[in-house]
C-alpha cells in the first residue's frame, strides 16, 4: 500500500495529507463539467474571432506606352496564408488536450496498487485509456504589465497538486501570475502569484516534452510550482539571473511561517545553453526547522536542427528535525534526433538514488531507458510511441501475476497531443 501511495503522491509534496486523491465529491464532478462547459465557450468564441490577414500585395499595371501595349509582368506566387493569431484583442488564447493508451508487462491489479504504473509523471493509468491534461490559456505580454492564466483538469492536475490545501478551485490552476517589465530597467521582470518551477529539463506539457513520459528527476526530485514572487534580469548579453521568494515546494498557501528562496541563472550561447537553480528553505508542516535545499542544473545542446540533446543533474537534502539528514541524487540524458520534418526519436537514460527512501519511500537506486518516437500528422497534432524500462536494486514494483514484487517495470504507451495557440 505504501508504494501504491507513493505512486498516486509525489514524495516532494510532503506538505498535506493525500487521502482524497482517489475520492471526487459530486461537487468535484460538478466543477469539472462547468469548467469544461466554460472551456469550450472560450475556445469557441477564439475560433469565431479568428480572421487571416489580408495581403498587401497590388496588381502589377501594364506599362503605359503610344505603341502595342506589353505584356503583363508574370504575376508573383502568392505567399502561404499565416496562421492565425488566437487572441482576441490584447489577450493571447492557447490550449491542449492530451490523452495516451498504457499497456504494463507487470499489469498491476486494482488491490495492488490501483492500476498504476508505479514512479510515473503523469502517465500513471496502465492498460487503459486515459485523460492525461485538457488545459486553456489566457496571457498578456507584459508592455509594461501583463499576465498568464493556465487552467484545465486531468491525471496530470489531480498529481501536482496532490497536496494542496488552499480552497479546491486552485486544483485546477496550473499557473496564474502578472508580470511588470518597465520599460526602463533593461529587461527586469517580475512576476507574482502562481508559476512554475525553474528547475529541472522538461516541464508539465507534454508537447513541449521530447518524450512523452517525465523522467524521474522530474517526478521525484524536483517541485511542480511556487507561490510567491519571481524576477529575472540580463547581466550581460548571454547570462540572465534572478531570485525568487516563494511559500515552498507545491503549496499556494504556506505550511509554515518560513520562506524559500531560490536563485536562478541561465548561460546561453548560439548552439548551447547552461542553466541553474537552487532552491533553500523549511518545507515541514508547522515547523521551519529542518531545511530543504535543491540544487539543479541543465545543459542544452543545439548544434543543428537535426540533432538536439540535453543533460540534467539534480541534488537534494533535507535535514531532520532531530538529526541527521535525507539526500536523493539523479542525472539523465537524452536526445531528439530529427529523421524527417514530421519524425523523430528520443532516447532517454538516466540513473535516480534515493539514498534514505525519502522521495520514493524506499532506499532504492533506480534506472530508466526510454525510447520515444514522434509523428506530427498535421500542424498541432502529434502522435508519440514510446517504449519505456523502469528498473529497481530491490524488488519494487508490484506485479498482478507473481505474488511478490519485482525489480522491474515494462511499459508500452501511444500518446496523442492536440494544440493550439500562438506559440507551437
Amino acid at each position: 500500500m505504501f508504494h501504491t501511495l507513493q505512486s498516486l503522491i509525489h514524495h516532494k509534496f510532503f506538505t498535506g495529507s493525500t487521502s482524497n486523491l482517489h475520492r471526487e465529491s459530486e461537487t468535484l464532478k460538478r466543477s469539472k463539467l462547468m469548467y469544461l462547459g466554460m472551456t469550450f465557450a472560450l475556445m469557441a468564441t477564439v475560433a469565431v474571432a479568428q480572421t487571416p490577414p489580408a495581403s498587401d500585395q497590388k496588381p502589377v499595371e501594364p506599362a503605359a506606352t503610344d505603341k502595342t501595349p506589353a505584356a503583363p509582368a508574370p504575376a508573383t506566387p502568392a505567399a502561404p496564408p499565416a496562421p492565425p493569431t488566437w487572441s482576441v484583442g490584447p489577450i493571447d488564447f492557447s490550449g491542449l488536450v492530451d490523452a495516451y493508451y498504457d499497456v504494463n508487462t507487470n499489469h498491476p491489479t486494482t488491490a495492488a496498487n490501483y492500476r498504476f504504473n508505479q514512479l510515473r509523471n503523469f502517465d500513471v493509468k496502465s492498460d487503459q485509456f486515459s485523460l492525461n491534461m485538457a488545459k486553456f490559456s489566457l496571457s498578456h505580454t507584459a508592455d509594461p504589465v501583463g499576465f498568464q492564466v493556465d487552467f484545465g483538469f486531468g491525471r496530470a492536475f489531480d498529481i501536482i497538486h496532490a497536496t494542496e490545501k488552499a480552497p479546491e478551485i486552485f486544483r485546477y490552476l496550473e499557473q496564474a501570475y502578472i508580470t511588470v517589465k518597465p520599460a526602463s530597467m533593461k529587461g527586469f521582470q517580475a512576476d507574482f502569484g502562481e508559476f512554475v518551477t525553474s528547475a529541472g529539463a522538461e516541464v508539465i506539457e507534454t508537447s513541449s516534452n521530447w518524450n512523452y513520459s517525465r523522467s524521474l528527476l522530474f517526478a521525484w526530485a524536483i517541485p511542480y510550482y511556487h507561490f510567491g514572487l519571481r524576477t529575472s534580469m540580463p547581466v550581460t548579453k548571454s547570462l540572465t539571473a534572478g531570485v525568487q521568494v516563494v511559500n515552498g515546494w507545491n503549496n499556494v498557501e504556506d505550511n509554515n511561517s518560513g520562506k524559500t528562496i531560490g536563485l536562478t541563472a541561465a548561460y546561453t550561447k548560439p548552439k548551447a545553453t547552461l542553466s541553474a537553480n537552487y532552491y533553500t528553505g523549511p518545507e515541514k508542516n508547522d515547523t521551519n526547522k529542518g531545511f530543504r535545499n535543491l540544487f539543479d542544473a541543465t545543459l542544452l545542446l543545439t548544434p543543428k536542427d537535426q540533432f538536439n540533446a540535453y543533460i540534467n543533474y539534480d541534488y537534494g537534502t533535507e535535514k531532520r528535525v532531530l538529526g541527521g539528514s535525507d539526500h536523493w541524487t539523479g542525472i539523465a540524458f537524452a536526445a531528439k534526433i530529427a529523421t524527417s520534418k514530421k519524425t523523430a526519436i528520443t532516447p532517454r537514460i538516466e540513473y535516480y538514488d534515493d539514498a534514505s527512501g525519502f522521495t520514493t519511500g524506499t532506499t532504492q537506486k533506480l534506472k530508466e531507458f526510454t525510447l520515444t518516437g514522434e509523428y506530427k500528422m498535421v500542424e498541432g497534432l502529434l502522435a508519440r510511441l514510446e517504449y519505456r524500462r523502469d528498473w529497481s536494486n530491490v524488488d519494487f514494483f508490484d506485479s498482478g501475476t507473481r505474488s511478490a514484487a519485482t525489480k522491474s517495470q515494462n511499459t508500452l504507451l501511444i500518446g496523442v497531443v492536440a494544440f493550439f495557440g500562438p506559440k507551437r
